[in-house]
């Protein structure tokens, strides 16, 4: 059935006061990150004398015990719990939350693009009234790539065990048998232990392909505005489609590169999935967030109850599907119980990880899922705005545990230094997403199904 009615257009405006409250919460990230900073000096902890029992055996003796004879170097990797004698503890959690924010903050770019791309692909008419504000949140795109390349430089050795050149020396000299094994996926053309030119070069193709295809899909977007030619509809969704078949595979093998290979003696072939649910999630969120405050300001006419239902709906199911990933990652290593797979969950759980590991689920399953359980709960921006941003800290949570425990070992910890870098690059995010989503009507008025978003009704 076709709709036709007549909308006004609608655009935001940055103020200068929404200007100034983002500044002084960004102001508070530094404040907070340099005392997050001084405490740890003040800790004095070191990572080569921290010691945890896990499960009565020494978890740096656990992860040098996964293969034997194939850690040697004197056993160096029994002393340093398989990574090396790097920076100072404090300097390399500094640079591990440097990297989670960005695997974190670049996920919202590309779920900006993706939540887009699945619109247009699968002709959906519901979301014709809330696109652009998922599409303002891609202009973080080139952001993310330009900071996580560079600051991959910085990082790369503190963070990324693989990258030391000492693993690939022949094993009877003290290398590293697996890490020998997996050294192509890095290296490749060129001699392992030498610089990883085929990691950063799918990390640079990575980016450039997702902003080229953002690029293109805001054109015609923002065309239609201007002569609503329903040939831009059709352009954006061949672009689309094309570009969902592109992020199948490069969003699995960024989290293969960007977050599993912190830990290089474990893999599991659901964490491409895993990484995907939990970018997902978290991005709904977002968008599900700006969404609610923007019509809190009188914004989003276009907007009612039934499209706060679908995008509730998605929130709830997607917490629901994450925590599946989860599960079916946890149970099958959990029954397996083969010792290069357990030590993963035994380094989060038998370490200080423990709470943090319950609060993920509390967060990210239980809370979304008892919150978000009845229609009514779906349909109101007062329990959206509870929600979402649980789900939000909950799957930077998430990534902490993702990264933290496999680049500190026992030396890491929850405090100022991590909320303060995060509310850091939140004010960067959000700055770019508002400043970007002010440059355009805040919903295309040519759209040829904003007709049938209006007259949405589940």
């Amino acid at each position: 059935m076709a709709y036709t009615t007549e909308v006004k257009e609608e655009r935001y405006t940055f103020t200068p006061k929404a200007k100034k409250n983002l500044m002084v919460i960004g102001i508070a990230g530094v404040v907070f990150t340099v005392l997050g900073t001084i405490l740890a000096l003040g800790s004095g902890g070191h990572a080569e004398e921290s010691h945890a029992l896990v499960g009565g055996m020494d978890s740096k003796e656990l992860t040098a015990s996964i293969d034997e004879g194939t850690h040697g170097e004197g056993d160096n990797h029994a002393e340093d719990g398989g990574h090396h004698h790097g920076s100072a503890p404090w300097l390399k959690r500094l640079f591990s939350n440097l990297w989670i924010n960005n695997v974190y903050f670049a996920g919202l770019g590309i779920i900006g693009l993706f939540f887009v791309a699945i619109q247009y692909a699968a002709q959906a008419g519901w979301s014709a009234g809330m696109k652009r504000i998922p599409l303002a949140m891609a202009h973080w795109l080139p952001f993310a790539g330009t900071l996580m390349i560079i600051s991959w430089f910085v990082v790369n050795h503190d963070v990324f065990h693989w990258t030391h050149a000492s693993l690939y020396v022949p094993i009877e000299e003290g290398g590293d048998k697996i890490i020998q094994g997996k050294a192509s996926l890095w290296y490749w053309p060129l001699e392992m232990g030498t610089f990883p030119i085929f990691y950063v070069v799918r990390m640079v193709v990575f980016f450039a392909l997702w902003y080229m295809f953002f690029l293109w899909i805001k054109r015609e977007m923002l065309a239609e505005d201007l002569d609503g030619d329903k040939s831009h509809w059709y352009k954006a969704r061949k672009y689309s489609a094309i570009f969902l078949v592109i992020f199948a595979v490069t969003s699995s093998i960024s989290a293969w590169d960007w977050v599993m290979s912190v830990d290089p003696h474990w893999f599991s072939t659901m964490f491409g999935w895993y990484m995907f649910a939990s970018w997902w999630v978290n991005g709904l969120a977002v968008i599900t967030l700006i969404v609610v405050m923007l019509k809190e300001k009188g914004y989003l006419k276009v907007v009612n109850s039934n499209h706060l239902h679908d995008i509730g709906k998605f929130v709830f199911g997607f917490s629901v599907f994450w925590t599946y990933i989860w599960f079916s990652q946890f149970m099958l290593i959990y029954y397996a119980n083969i010792p290069e797979e357990t030590v993963y969950f035994i380094q989060r759980l038998d370490s200080q990880y423990k709470g943090v590991f319950f609060v993920n689920l509390i967060l990210n399953f239980f809370l979304p899922f008892l919150l978000l359980m009845t229609r009514d709960a779906k349909r109101h921006m007062s329990m959206l705005k509870v929600v979402c941003p649980i789900v939000i800290g909950g799957h930077f949570i998430d990534f902490y545990l993702m990264i933290t425990p496999g680049v500190m070992q026992n030396d890491g910890g929850f405090g100022f230094m991590e909320i303060g870098m995060f509310m850091i690059f939140a004010v960067a995010f959000l700055f770019v997403t508002l400043s970007n989503l002010e440059k355009s009507p805040l919903y295309a008025r040519n759209h040829p199904m904003l007709g049938e978003s209006l007259h949405h009704h589940i």
